[in-house]
């Protein structure tokens, strides 16, 4: 039995162990790659549903089974984390431009859980398609999976910025990320005018991308904020709900607030203004309803004769979330390592990611045609000289 222990200094082990630890959550789990925007777990159910054939337009597949072949194949963690992962990515209040297109209910801005995975379906959306577009070309390299049965791409292709078109957030040991997604077009035009110019200046990037672009939409204060966050990787960004004031008949007036901030829960955000109503804390509102359809999100805040609306609002603006602060966080994964972007690092990044693409995609289109001219001069060679042949 003695032979088989061994001694170890407890404090150097612990170190040891704990930074193995937290290397395997910043890198494996917790913060996106730069080249692609994914975290591990994103990118193998993007790579997974089009391994089965969910792709766009293709029938939709139930999620159970999507979960079950993600977990058995790439991602040996609990089915719970896949599927949250999954739903996330089919929320249009969550993501920019859904990667998945589900079917069923995948949660509401309410914070309502999605339902069970074996009563919800899923595919690809058209947009993740780009993302996995030319994989089979050798345009990315591949690594053995957990137990070496199967193949899983390091990074995808990814034809688009997409770290900054969905944005990104993750907590993981000692750091975290906190992106916000963005206009897919503007991102495009900022990608070309730094292509077209490598010492393009924040503020003459700017001119192309003028913002985080939210997909719940609202109102961003300022521009300041931005402009530091885009420069050095952290920042505030004040996001305001859009709100408008009604004169009403009667005398009264309501305010209607159609937009709210970004990862706002919209029932808690109508419970805490009915509860300031309740407590009169500030008194003139007589009524607060939730009036959200398939049409859009309709919050009515009825106010009584006599009050202020102007002060009732800026009040609600800086006690609720009505008004909140996104703490641009820009963290993300380069060669594996953990680093502080700017914008352009990030734009710079990506670009170099997918000129390698486009060259090792090339090379293997090259390859594949030169295989097929090789054939097709022996097939010439052979019928200019058919009867010997014969």
């Amino acid at each position: 039995m003695a032979e088989i222990l061994k001694e170890l200094q407890f404090s150097s082990e612990i170190k040891k162990s704990f930074l193995d630890y937290a290397m395997s959550v910043i890198v494996q789990r917790a913060l996106p790659d730069v080249k692609d925007g994914l975290k591990p777990v994103q990118r193998r159910i993007i790579y997974g549903i089009n391994q089965i054939g969910a792709t766009a337009g293709s029938p939709h597949k139930k999620c159970a089974k999507i979960v079950g072949e993600i977990m058995g194949n790439y991602h040996p963690h609990g089915d719970s984390s896949i599927y949250s992962a999954l739903v996330r990515m089919a929320q249009y209040f969550s993501y920019r431009y859904p990667l998945i297109d589900g079917r069923g209910n995948f949660g509401s801005l309410d914070g309502d859980e999605a339902a069970a995975q074996r009563y919800t379906e899923a595919r690809m959306s058209k947009l993740s398609m780009e993302l996995v577009r030319d994989i089979n070309k050798n345009s990315v390299d591949f690594v053995p999976n957990y137990d070496g049965e199967e193949v899983e791409p390091v990074v995808l292709p990814a034809r688009f910025p997409n770290l900054l078109v969905n944005g990104s957030t993750g907590i993981a040991v000692g750091m975290a990320t906190n992106i916000p997604p963005h206009n897919l077009g503007e991102i495009i035009d900022g990608t070309v005018a730094l292509i077209d110019n490598k010492d393009i200046t924040i503020l003459d990037l700017m001119q192309y991308i003028k913002g985080p672009d939210f997909p719940t939409g609202a109102t961003i204060l300022g521009n300041q904020g931005i402009k530091k966050a885009y420069e050095t990787g952290k920042g505030s960004i004040t996001i305001r709900s859009r709100a408008e004031i009604v004169e009403k008949a009667n005398g009264k007036s309501q305010i209607i607030v159609s937009e709210i901030p970004y990862m706002v829960n919209k029932a808690n955000l109508v419970k805490k203004i009915d509860t300031i109503r309740l407590s009169k804390v500030i008194d003139g509102i007589s009524e607060v309803r939730d009036e959200t359809d398939k049409d859009g999100l309709r919050i009515v805040i009825e106010l009584k004769a006599n009050a202020s609306s102007e002060l009732i609002l800026n009040y609600l603006y800086k006690n609720t979330e009505l008004q909140t602060t996104f703490h641009y966080n820009a963290v993300a994964i380069v060669n594996r390592t953990p680093k502080l972007l700017s914008i352009t690092e990030m734009l710079d990044a990506y670009i170099s990611h997918y000129k390698e693409v486009v060259i090792r995609r090339t090379k293997f289109d090259l390859n594949y045609a030169s295989i097929k001219l090789h054939r097709v001069e022996g097939l010439v060679k052979c019928i200019s000289i058919l009867d010997e042949v014969i």
